[in-house]
């Protein structure tokens, strides 16, 4: 993941098979196959325990070990697309029992709880594109409450079918026609949308982290409660939100340094995040959005960009896309040095959820 930021370059290809029809010209940054069968019988099982996995061993490696009561947050909209897609549309509905239990949305998190004998909570978060946010401030919740000692928290979308794709073009956001960089530029000039993405991105939350990546200082989440797609035009309840996320972090808007945004490339999302930065933000504080390099990875967007931000407060360098267009003057162009200072992480999910999160880099 990070080589491929550091360059540059988009993770999406040309993948004819989600086209709907002969000939169908489809970029996306699609996870593929290759994962371990021990771990399930989908590219979604397997890679939700293989990136929990990865997290473990490399939290281990930074000095953690896990308390008593470790949970486990698994952030995810649509679960296991191509095993529901072969249930109904190969097999008529007919499934011995031990496969149909791969169904279920508690299987793959069962396993993971088994595999590492852990005993605290586990459940699901969902809450759209905004579902990695919500997972993060959950996490925070249950450590400051005294819940858990450790939560191990993951966000897994791999949704990709030529349905949900062939939906989301007619719904006028996604383009896959077109390069990445063609397609999607936020706060920019000529961004038509986005380009879809799957990932599975997951992370060790503690209070007894001995070198940890980041600092998450706390968050918050609205609802616009107007409409199931668009965005309330006053901006009343986005704005309140990221006021709500510093309170909640104990900052204030001078103290955050970059706003790494939502930033898909659709008009509307990047006209409301502009209007934030400019409305709360110093003129100091600088913005990016890396889905021109990920792709609009659904459910586990914010998680994936939340990492981004973990791993440029441990490199020194944010790879923010390169500017390929006029765009806002404060978007950052291309690789650029770290500054220092906070970051405010919001994503705004379909339906009107709204979210930010406050990271800090490590003291």
């Amino acid at each position: 993941l990070w080589e491929g930021l550091m360059s540059g370059k988009p993770a999406a290809v040309v993948v004819p098979e989600l086209g709907r029809f002969p000939g169908d010209k489809v970029w996306a940054a699609r996870v593929g196959e290759g994962g371990d069968p021990v771990d399930g019988p989908s590219r979604f099982a397997q890679a939700m325990r293989a990136s929990a996995r990865e997290a473990i061993e490399d939290a281990g490696t930074r000095g953690w070990q896990p308390g008593r009561r470790v949970g486990l947050l698994h952030a995810v909209v649509l679960g296991e697309v191509d095993l529901w897609r072969d249930f109904y549309v190969t097999r008529g509905g007919k499934l011995p029992v031990h496969d149909y239990l791969a169904l279920m949305p508690s299987t793959p998190m069962s396993m993971f709880m088994q595999e590492y004998g852990f005993h605290g909570p586990a459940m699901n978060v969902s809450a759209m594109c905004a579902s990695g946010n919500a997972g993060l401030i959950t996490a925070k919740a249950w450590l400051d409450a005294g819940i858990v000692d450790d939560v191990v928290f993951v966000a897994t979308d791999l949704s990709l079918t030529p349905e949900n794709v062939s939906h989301f073009v007619r719904l006028g956001v996604a383009i896959v026609d077109a390069e990445p960089l063609d397609a999607c530029r936020p706060f920019q000039q000529g961004s038509r949308g986005f380009v879809m993405g799957e990932a599975s991105v997951a992370f060790v939350l503690s209070h007894h982290a001995t070198r940890p990546y980041a600092f998450t200082l706390g968050g918050a989440m609205s609802h616009d409660a107007y409409h199931v797609t668009s965005i309330d035009p006053r901006l009343d309840q986005i704005t309140a939100c990221f006021s709500d996320a510093l309170g909640n972090a104990s900052v204030s808007a001078a103290d955050v340094r970059y706003l790494n945004a939502h930033g898909p490339g659709t008009a509307q999302c990047d006209a409301a995040e502009a209007a934030v930065l400019e409305q709360l933000f110093a003129q100091e504080t600088e913005i990016y959005s890396v889905k021109p390099l990920t792709g609009h990875c659904q459910g586990a967007a914010s998680s994936i960009e939340v990492a981004v931000t973990a791993m440029a407060y441990d490199s020194g360098v944010i790879p923010a896309p390169p500017v390929v267009a006029p765009g806002h003057p404060r978007l950052l162009d291309g690789l650029t040095p770290l500054g220092g200072g906070l970051t405010i992480k919001s994503s705004l999910g379909m339906g009107g959820h709204n979210s930010a999160v406050v990271l800090a880099p490590p003291a």
